[in-house]
Protein backbone atom coordinates (compact mmCIF):
# COMPACT_ATOMS: atom_id res chain seq x y z
CA UNK A 1 0.00 0.00 0.00
CA UNK A 2 3.17 1.89 1.08
CA UNK A 3 4.43 1.53 -2.30
CA UNK A 4 1.53 2.01 -4.51
CA UNK A 5 1.05 5.52 -2.37
CA UNK A 6 4.96 6.42 -3.27
CA UNK A 7 4.30 5.85 -7.06
CA UNK A 8 1.38 8.27 -6.99
CA UNK A 9 3.15 11.18 -5.57
CA UNK A 10 5.64 10.26 -7.96
CA UNK A 11 3.55 10.46 -11.11
CA UNK A 12 2.00 13.44 -9.45
CA UNK A 13 5.00 14.67 -9.19
CA UNK A 14 5.82 14.25 -12.76
CA UNK A 15 2.67 15.71 -14.18
CA UNK A 16 3.33 18.88 -12.02
CA UNK A 17 7.03 19.38 -13.57
CA UNK A 18 5.71 18.60 -17.12
CA UNK A 19 3.30 21.22 -16.60
CA UNK A 20 5.11 23.59 -15.13
CA UNK A 21 5.62 26.34 -18.40
CA UNK A 22 5.56 29.13 -18.81
CA UNK A 23 2.88 31.48 -17.69
CA UNK A 24 2.83 35.35 -19.30
CA UNK A 25 -0.95 36.26 -18.84
CA UNK A 26 0.49 39.22 -16.74
CA UNK A 27 1.56 40.66 -20.09
CA UNK A 28 -1.83 40.63 -21.85
CA UNK A 29 -4.49 43.36 -20.90
CA UNK A 30 -7.65 42.07 -18.93
CA UNK A 31 -10.11 43.38 -21.49
CA UNK A 32 -8.64 42.18 -24.19
CA UNK A 33 -8.49 38.45 -22.23
CA UNK A 34 -12.26 38.83 -21.41
CA UNK A 35 -13.13 39.95 -24.82
CA UNK A 36 -11.72 37.03 -26.78
CA UNK A 37 -11.46 33.96 -24.71
CA UNK A 38 -14.12 32.45 -26.70
CA UNK A 39 -11.95 32.79 -29.92
CA UNK A 40 -8.48 31.53 -27.63
CA UNK A 41 -10.35 28.48 -27.16
CA UNK A 42 -11.80 27.98 -30.57
CA UNK A 43 -7.80 27.82 -31.61
CA UNK A 44 -7.69 24.05 -30.08
CA UNK A 45 -10.32 22.59 -31.80
CA UNK A 46 -8.23 21.36 -34.95
CA UNK A 47 -8.63 23.20 -38.27
CA UNK A 48 -10.90 26.11 -36.30
CA UNK A 49 -7.62 27.63 -35.23
CA UNK A 50 -8.20 29.63 -38.01
CA UNK A 51 -11.26 31.45 -37.02
CA UNK A 52 -8.93 33.21 -34.21
CA UNK A 53 -6.35 33.55 -36.83
CA UNK A 54 -8.48 35.89 -38.94
CA UNK A 55 -11.42 36.85 -36.94
CA UNK A 56 -8.95 38.34 -33.92
CA UNK A 57 -6.20 39.60 -35.35
CA UNK A 58 -5.64 42.39 -33.03
CA UNK A 59 -5.96 40.78 -30.24
CA UNK A 60 -2.35 39.12 -28.33
CA UNK A 61 -4.17 36.82 -25.97
CA UNK A 62 -6.33 34.96 -29.03
CA UNK A 63 -3.15 35.57 -31.04
CA UNK A 64 -1.03 33.73 -28.08
CA UNK A 65 -4.12 30.67 -28.11
CA UNK A 66 -4.33 30.45 -31.92
CA UNK A 67 -0.40 29.75 -31.83
CA UNK A 68 -0.74 27.13 -29.38
CA UNK A 69 -3.30 25.65 -31.02
CA UNK A 70 -1.75 25.81 -34.31
CA UNK A 71 1.47 24.24 -33.08
CA UNK A 72 -0.97 21.38 -31.77
CA UNK A 73 -2.76 21.09 -35.10
CA UNK A 74 0.31 20.82 -36.88
CA UNK A 75 2.28 18.32 -34.68
CA UNK A 76 -1.15 15.90 -34.92
CA UNK A 77 -1.76 15.80 -38.25
CA UNK A 78 2.26 14.93 -39.06
CA UNK A 79 1.33 12.22 -36.46
CA UNK A 80 -1.39 10.87 -37.78
CA UNK A 81 0.64 11.30 -41.30
CA UNK A 82 3.30 9.48 -40.26
CA UNK A 83 0.95 6.81 -38.06
CA UNK A 84 -0.98 5.98 -41.01
CA UNK A 85 1.88 5.23 -43.35
CA UNK A 86 3.33 3.01 -40.50
CA UNK A 87 0.12 1.48 -40.12
CA UNK A 88 -0.14 1.01 -43.94
CA UNK A 89 3.37 -0.74 -43.49
CA UNK A 90 2.97 -3.29 -40.35
CA UNK A 91 -0.23 -4.35 -41.76
CA UNK A 92 1.34 -5.31 -45.54
CA UNK A 93 3.52 -7.02 -43.22
CA UNK A 94 1.65 -9.71 -41.52
CA UNK A 95 -2.28 -8.56 -40.35
CA UNK A 96 -0.88 -10.74 -37.50
CA UNK A 97 0.93 -7.11 -36.36
CA UNK A 98 -2.31 -5.28 -36.76
CA UNK A 99 -1.71 -4.72 -32.28
CA UNK A 100 1.22 -2.60 -33.08
CA UNK A 101 -0.62 0.11 -34.67
CA UNK A 102 -3.33 0.04 -32.39
CA UNK A 103 -0.68 0.82 -29.02
CA UNK A 104 0.94 3.66 -31.52
CA UNK A 105 -2.66 5.01 -31.94
CA UNK A 106 -3.04 5.46 -27.84
CA UNK A 107 -0.06 8.35 -28.40
CA UNK A 108 -2.81 10.17 -29.83
CA UNK A 109 -4.76 10.62 -26.90
CA UNK A 110 -1.55 13.08 -25.91
CA UNK A 111 -3.13 15.50 -28.43
CA UNK A 112 -6.44 15.59 -26.49
CA UNK A 113 -5.09 15.89 -23.46
CA UNK A 114 -3.17 18.75 -24.47
CA UNK A 115 -6.05 20.86 -26.39
CA UNK A 116 -7.96 20.37 -23.09
CA UNK A 117 -5.48 21.71 -20.79
CA UNK A 118 -5.34 24.49 -23.90
CA UNK A 119 -8.91 25.12 -23.61
CA UNK A 120 -8.79 25.14 -19.69
CA UNK A 121 -6.10 27.78 -19.55
CA UNK A 122 -8.51 29.82 -22.19
CA UNK A 123 -11.23 29.81 -20.46
CA UNK A 124 -9.62 30.72 -17.42
CA UNK A 125 -8.19 33.94 -18.71
CA UNK A 126 -4.08 32.53 -18.48
CA UNK A 127 -1.94 32.75 -21.49
CA UNK A 128 0.26 29.69 -20.14
CA UNK A 129 2.24 27.58 -22.43
CA UNK A 130 1.14 24.43 -23.80
CA UNK A 131 3.90 21.06 -22.02
CA UNK A 132 6.18 19.93 -24.80
CA UNK A 133 4.89 21.57 -27.95
CA UNK A 134 4.33 25.95 -26.08
CA UNK A 135 7.66 27.32 -26.63
CA UNK A 136 7.60 26.60 -30.40
CA UNK A 137 6.22 29.69 -32.09
CA UNK A 138 4.33 29.81 -35.80
CA UNK A 139 2.81 33.26 -35.68
CA UNK A 140 4.81 36.55 -34.82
Amino acid sequence: MENLNQNQESLEEKLTALNATADTTSEFDPQDIAQNKVMAILAYLGILVLVPLLGAKESKFARFHANQGLCLFICSIIFYLAYYIISAIIIAISWKLAIIPTIIGLVGIVFLILAIIGIINAANGRAKELPVIGKYKVLK
